[in-house]
């Protein structure tokens, strides 16, 4: 199992986080390279060594050719950016739930509604490639589990569009709602809204304690030098081999609820809306409730950190009135991703080891779906020519 652990003893912002990928192994070139699938002019990357405090690491810097000519953009703007692009569904899935997460807070704030958040910063061209480079590290690395230490926020205040605003700026509170946080360590902002975005976008758990093997050590540097702790975003990589048992436990939550009076057409927007959000499994189950009415039980499987958000959503979206929740134990399989080449096409297939040995292997559908449309073949016979080259 691949496992990629953000230190974020001296917060996080997006040019952190690319030197820290950088610093890890992600390819400085081809980073840029997927950046230009943007199809925007205006901007290059630079990367350099630099050091902070002693500690040395790769310095991420996002270079607007001609500052004077930034355009503030608005979601709707950006959306059409990322989805008009080359890029990898996966990389636009990404990209887009970081920028929602910051559009959602900024319209909290403000008390507007999201497609009308002027996104003064974040529409800049640094902040696009901040995100949307997340997003190619992130897929580059093909982790299976992405964790974070408690994020340190910083003190004081901070200059930004709307004025002098205290640190954590209002925007940074409502996205690391409910997360693990500290504050005070340094008198700036040590994280920013789009670090903060990137982490609750992508991270499956917030932990000090970690128990796996650091094989890889990287440092991002910040672009501020003035305070005694180093200005720095701390990354591991794991890169467990099968030995064990191939076979990970986490404590899980459980959002449940029964519904008997709800259009059943409802269902298939209710699920993409709490996958969207991060749940990691979702299902119903036939019931029958008291008078003889039949029902659903909907159950959500999530982390701890996502209940508030995810109760919200089926309170919003269904019409139950009430829920119950519980934690739970997941043992999970050792699992790793990779694209293979077929006769047909280029597919994504999932790979699942136990106690040293392979027992599952399976084509992602929506690639079976897409080519099986494609070549006018039926599923049944894309998966046996996809086997032939497992």
């Amino acid at each position: 199992m691949r496992i990629l652990y953000y230190d974020c003893f001296a917060g996080i912002s997006g040019d952190m986080n690319l030197g820290a990928m950088i610093d890890l192994g992600v390819d400085a070139d081809f980073l840029a390279g997927e950046l230009q699938k943007l199809n925007i002019k205006g901007f290059h990357l630079e990367i350099s060594t630099d050091i902070r405090r002693g500690v040395s690491g790769t310095k991420a810097t996002v270079v607007i050719d001609d500052p004077d000519n930034e355009k503030h953009r608005h979601l709707r703007h950006i959306e059409d950016i990322v989805n008009q692009s080359t890029l990898s569904d996966r990389v636009k899935t990404t990209s887009l739930r970081i920028f929602n997460l910051i559009a959602e807070a900024e319209a909290k704030v403000h008390r507007i509604d999201k497609q009308k958040v002027h996104f003064h910063e974040v529409g800049a061209l640094d902040s696009l490639a901040d995100i949307v480079g997340a997003a190619i590290c992130l897929d580059y690395l093909n982790v299976d589990k992405v964790m974070a230490s408690p994020v340190q926020l910083g003190g004081g205040t901070v200059k930004c569009a709307h004025g002098i605003m205290p640190v954590p700026a209002p925007a940074t509170v409502e996205i690391v709602r409910d997360i693990p946080v500290r504050t005070g360590l340094v008198q700036h902002e040590a994280t920013t809204p789009t670090g903060a975005a990137i982490l609750v976008a992508i991270v499956d758990e917030f932990t000090e304690q970690i128990s796996f093997p650091i094989h890889k050590i990287a440092y991002g540097i910040g672009q501020r030098d003035v305070s005694e702790v180093p200005n720095v975003l701390r990354a591991y990589l794991s890169e467990s081999v099968g030995d064990q048992d191939d076979a990970e436990t986490e404590e899980a939550s459980v959002i449940e609820c029964n519904i008997d009076d709800m259009n059943p057409e409802w269902y298939e927007f209710i699920f993409q809306k709490l996958f969207e959000a991060g749940a990691s499994d979702v299902f119903l189950t036939p019931l029958m409730m008291k008078k003889s009415r039949p029902a659903n039980k909907l159950s959500v499987l999530c982390n701890k950190e996502l209940i508030s958000e995810l109760k919200s959503i089926i309170f919003l979206n269904t019409t139950t009135i009430g829920l119950r929740e519980y934690s739970v134990k997941k043992t999970i399989l050792d699992r790793y991703e990779r694209e293979i080449e077929t006769a047909l096409g280029k597919v994504q297939v999932k790979y699942c080891t136990f106690q040293g040995k392979m027992i599952r292997v399976k084509a992602e559908i929506e690639d079976v779906k897409q080519l099986a449309s494609l070549h006018k073949l039926s599923l049944d016979e894309v998966e046996k020519i996809i086997q032939k080259n497992l």
